[in-house]
């Protein structure tokens, strides 16, 4: 009888032990696959930019030096090795922010704004950027969940045995974070 105890209790043992560990791969697999939605966004941003470009160089031929940090901060990010997620990231701030200078571009040429291809590449763009930080939003969401699966009892003890690696967050450039100077000239503008 001491021996089908023995047995069940060992049973038992193995089957939590598989179920620990297979939910740390699910978890680590949902972290990776996160990563993939903001790689898939990225992309999806490099491929729109040389359209949004082309659109822009010809009306602001003087804008040459923002559109040249935009095509090389593309090209970075290319060529950034898909595992070095910090980098990929650190390159993709940089460009949003050039984007953003692109996008004053237009305040300064009424016949872009009004452009129909123009307005369609920037809502494009637009919607992308909002995809990259919801998909940031849920990378840093997905790290979380895994990494407090490896620091929590017993998944812990499972994790340290079978060499689980915490996940690095995403974080927010401290340029970022400052807040914006709001001024106004006497006229209230």
């Amino acid at each position: 009888m001491a021996i089908w105890i023995g047995l069940a209790v060992v049973a038992v043992i193995i089957i939590v032990w598989i179920n620990i560990y297979n939910g740390l791969v699910k978890a680590r697999m949902y972290t990776q696959e996160s990563w993939s939605q903001i790689d898939v966004q990225l992309k999806r941003r490099n491929d729109l930019i040389p359209n949004l470009l082309e659109t822009v160089k010809g009306y602001a031929r003087f804008e040459k030096s923002t559109l040249e940090n935009v095509v090389a901060l593309r090209n970075q990010i290319a060529q950034t090795p898909d595992a070095d997620h910090q980098e990929k990231m650190k390159l993709s701030d940089k460009l949003s922010s050039n984007l953003k200078s692109i996008f004053a571009v237009a305040e300064s040429y009424p016949d872009l704004k009004s452009s129909a291809q123009y307005t369609k590449l920037m809502e494009e763009l637009t919607n992308t950027e909002n995809k990259i930080a919801y998909s940031r939003q849920l990378f840093n969401s997905s790290v979380a969940s895994y990494n407090t699966k490896l620091q929590t009892f017993p998944t812990n003890i499972v994790a340290g045995i079978h060499h689980f690696q915490p996940a690095e967050f995403l974080e927010t450039p401290a340029e970022e974070k400052e807040q914006p100077a709001v001024s106004f000239d006497e006229n209230g503008l």
